[in-house]
């Protein structure tokens, strides 16, 4: 359940991106005449429309997280909480300047505050939080592989940012949209088997039930 409220503004952003993009007289008419006061200028043009549309409905999907965690009286993750001031703070900066590069930026900022959170704590201060995370706490595992797994996963974060400007900056905005959905999430889904694999290489073997018996 965590995983897919985690993967929902993706999944959310790419379905009203690609309904704007098929829509965009329509989504244009009604982001100027619903939101209009929130753009400069007052007019949302046919071609940021899909990606003002998908700002928008990523940012009201934030606060209802929020709100709701909040009536159900349940621990907010840190995360959840930076994802929200800077899908808030770029989306806010999209729709007033109609510049969709901002949110574009919202991948990577995210990439780079969760990579520099583990280099700080698993890396530096050793609190390997990465393992709290995958909830592995009661593994027998030695502190060195998870230090492993923890600058694999910085590594892995710094690229993905880095990787996320490059298709932002260089393919047009449809690709990005396109790469957010799959390329990113197909790559965090082999990155995080490979994890598995490797930490799964590093348990210690369960005793054969025939010998102990015996």
């Amino acid at each position: 359940m965590k995983l897919l409220l985690d993967f929902l503004p993706i999944i959310l952003f790419f379905a009203t991106y690609k309904w704007g993009d098929g829509n965009k007289e329509l989504a244009a008419h009604w982001m100027t005449h619903t939101l209009g006061f929130m753009v400069s200028g007052g007019i949302v043009g046919i071609k940021e429309a899909p990606t003002l549309l998908a700002t928008v409905a990523v940012a009201a999907l934030s606060i209802v997280q929020i709100v709701t965690m909040k009536l159900l009286r349940k621990k907010i993750d840190t995360m959840l909480w930076v994802s929200v001031v800077i899908v808030l703070g770029l989306g806010g900066l999209t729709i007033y300047f109609h510049d969709e590069t901002f949110i574009k930026w919202k991948p990577t900022m995210i990439y780079w505050v969760m990579g520099g959170g583990l280099l700080i704590s698993d890396i530096i201060l050793k609190r390997y939080v990465l393992r709290t995370m995958m909830s592995a706490a009661e593994l027998e595992v030695p502190d060195a592989v998870w230090r492993t797994l923890s600058w694999a996963w910085v590594l892995f974060f710094a690229g993905m940012g880095v990787l996320n400007l490059y298709v932002a900056y260089n393919y047009p905005t449809d690709t990005w949209v396109n790469f957010k959905m799959w390329g990113s999430l197909g790559l965090t889904l082999v990155f995080t088997l490979a994890q598995g694999v490797y930490l799964s290489r590093h348990m210690p073997a369960v005793p054969d039930k025939a010998k102990t018996e015996a």
